[in-house]
Formats: structure tokens, sequence, C-alpha cells
């Protein structure tokens, strides 16, 4: 994804409004996920902090490089000189108007700032993975969107529908645009490899957070074998073989570096016997696959293994499109009694919720909604309505408000 061919990205419209209304703005997210990319386009003039001679002459008096700067300027890298924060948060205070600052920087710098200068100057956004909306550059309505204007029935899909092979392969190109863009099958696979050692060996060490990369790199294996599932926390540090103290340190660490998300359990009132447990994602499916040190091959010969890296799959594309919608989150559902189960609820605020199911199946059928169909009758009009995502060509209703949808359906257009 170059200067000359961007790819425009979910978050560009919100970013630019932010900036619109507010002095500062920082764009972060997982490490190479092209957040210097997007952020430049809307800069008038870019510090390149990582650049020897720049940071020297930033360094020497923050204060003035800022004055001197032409708005909105970009200080990408902003941890290599990390007295730039201060001098942003003086610059905001002396003069509060909007469209002043753009930061990016590395992951780990968060971890390695004590203190944090920004709070209540500067505001973030996050950038996650590309999504097959971006990939094929669709202008519709996300899926959200479309179910809210009850329109699911005008969704028209893709001239060439995925089978379930071409979902794991499409879950395969990662998100990455380095990986998804540039590279075929086995530079991609090293690209992957090469950013879980980046990570293992590189970021958490600088950031002083952990002894032994080794330990690490064997939970984040355990991780990624039961990405979207939902162990207890017990059984994943003893798979792993480390304390519960040291897993607690290590789920921090990987959360800050937006490798995993927590997707937490839904709550409400009306239900008084919910599992409260998260469900862990490793953010991007072929990341996941890359840290089991696994393949294609073994998740399709693993059903299990098949219907989570799904789940991994269809939440790292709706995880950008849920962003910007105010006041949306991901949750998910399951009674304490295993007898109901929700993949996803895409709580909206208000009490209105979403449901969605993700099978590996090509043809669902009503009991594969049985579990929406008792979410849409304890909550009423308050269930907006519930999907079925499949790995089959066709989209049809399976009562009322539920719906079965092609995973594609996430990119489709509406007619």
């Amino acid at each position: 994804m170059s200067a000359i061919e961007y790819l425009p990205r979910l978050t560009d419209v919100r970013l630019a409004a932010l900036l619109a209304e507010l002095p500062a703005v920082m764009v972060t997210g997982p490490r190479a996920v092209g957040k210097t990319t997007s952020a430049r386009r809307l800069a008038a003039e870019v510090f390149r902090l990582d650049e020897p001679a720049v940071a020297a002459a930033v360094r020497a008096d923050p204060d003035a490089a800022l004055r001197r700067a032409a708005e909105p300027v970009l200080l990408d890298e902003w941890q290599e000189v990390p007295e730039i924060l201060g001098a942003v948060k003086r610059a905001v205070d002396d003069d509060p108007r909007p469209s002043r600052f753009l930061l990016t920087g590395s992951v780990e710098a968060d971890l390695t700032q004590r203190m944090w200068p920004g709070t209540g100057r500067v505001v973030r956004i996050v950038l996650h993975g590309l999504t097959e909306r971006e990939l094929t550059r669709s202008s519709s309505p996300g899926l959200i969107q479309t179910a809210l204007a009850g329109d699911l029935g005008r969704l028209r899909l893709p001239r060439d529908v995925p089978d379930v092979d071409g979902y794991v392969g499409l879950a395969l190109r990662s998100g990455f645009p380095d990986a998804a863009l540039r590279l075929g099958p086995m530079g991609r696979q090293e690209w992957l490899d090469a950013y879980l050692e980046h990570v293992v060996s590189r970021d958490v060490r600088a950031a002083g957070q952990v002894r032994d990369p080794i330990r690490l790199r064997r939970y984040l294996e355990v991780l990624g074998l039961s990405t979207a599932g939902l162990p207890t926390d017990a059984t994943l540090y003893q798979t792993a073989g480390v304390d519960q103290r040291t897993a607690d340190a290590y789920d921090r660490l990987l959360e800050s570096l937006y490798l995993v998300d927590r997707v937490p359990a839904w709550s409400s009132n009306r239900f008084a016997r919910l599992v409260k447990r998260s469900k862990r994602y490793v953010i991007d499916p072929a990341l996941a696959v890359s840290a089991a040190r696994i393949d294609g091959a073994n998740v399709l010969r693993d059903g299990d293994l098949l219907g989570r890296l799904l789940d991994t799959f269809v939440t790292a594309q709706l995880r950008p499109e849920v962003a910007l919608l105010p006041r949306a989150r991901l949750h998910h559902l399951r009674t304490e009694s295993g007898r109901q189960e929700i993949d996803l609820i895409v709580d909206l605020g208000g009490g209105r919720v979403i449901g969605i199911e993700i099978k590996a199946g090509a043809a669902p059928n009503p009991r594969d909604s049985r579990h929406l169909a008792w979410l849409r009758e304890e909550l009423g009009e308050q269930f907006i309505c519930g999907i079925v995502m499949h790995t089959g060509p066709r989209l049809f209703e399976l009562g009322d408000r539920l719906w079965a949808l092609p995973i594609c359906a996430l990119w489709s257009s509406t007619g």
C-alpha cells in the first residue's frame, strides 16, 4: 500500500473529522498496520523522529520545533523523542484550536512511558487490520448499518462467493498491509513469523516487561491454538507452563501491543446466570495460525480449529466497523449451563443488540439459529436481528428477524 496508490481505510472519515474538531489526535494500533500511511495524508508537514538528524533537531528544543512546523504536523515515531509529548501538551494548553498535531508511534511506546502527559489533550483512534471491505474497495454501508436499516434482504453478494477453503485462504492472507498486498503465501508466512519474533525479541524487551521470551512465545502458541475459544484462565496458563501471575502479565502486555483482544461477556439485568469470562482473540487470523505453528491444511482437518479461525476472521472484519458506531461494543454470550451460546453480540447501546453466530457449515437451518431465537424472545423489540454467518452461497431468512448470510455478506453491496 504505497502513498501513490492509497487504499482507503474505514477509519479515514472518522480520523479526518476528529482532527477537524480537536487539536491533537494519536493514531494507534498494531505494529505495521498502516498508521503512518493513513495519518500522512492529513499532514501539512511530517517529522520523521526515527531519523537521527530530525530527532536531534527536535530534541534540542521541542517547543520551538512545533512552533516552526506547518500544521497539521505529523509526529511520526514520537517515542524516539518522548519530550515531544510535553511540548504538544504545552502547545495545546496555550492554543487549543483544531487540526494542529497528529501522532503515530511504535506500539511499545506506552509501555515504556511512566506517565502519559497527553491525558485530556490527545485523543486516540485505533487503526485495525485491513478488512475485505477495504480490500475490495466497497463503498456500501457495512453489515451492521445494513442490519440497522432493515435492509439485509437487499444485500447483493459478490460474483464469486467463496467456499470454506476460500474463506480459510482469505483469513490466511492476513490484514497486515505488507502481508496482504505485497506477498505471496511463502513470503507472507515468513513475514508473519518474523513479525512474531520481532514482538517477542524486541518489543517486549524494549519495554522491559518480559525476562523469558521463550515462555512468552509458548504462551502465544497456546493463544493461537485457542483463539476465539473460551478456555479457563487456568487451562491457558497450565498448558503454556506458566503461573497465573505470569499469564496475567502476558495478557496485559499482548493487549497493550494490540496483538490480543479480549471480547467481554455480555451482561444484562434480564439474565442472572451468564458466564463472565472474556473470549481472547489473536487480532489477525493469519497471525493466530502463525503463532500456533500450524497451516491451512491443519485448520481444514480440524473442525474445532476451523470454526475458531472463521470466528477470528469474522471478528477481525467487524472490529473496525463496530468502532465507527457511537457507543457500540462487541461481546459474546454464554449461559453458565452452556445451553445457550452466541459467538458475538453487537451491543449498540440503549439495550439494542444484534446477535451473530458463525458456522463452518454451508447449509444452515433453523436449528442453527435456536440460540438467537431464544435471545429474540427474551429481549423483544430490543433484539434488532440475529445472523447466522456460514460458508455456503445463499442468503435467506430463518425466521422473524433471523437471517442466514454467507460470510462474504460482510463486504457485499446493497441493491
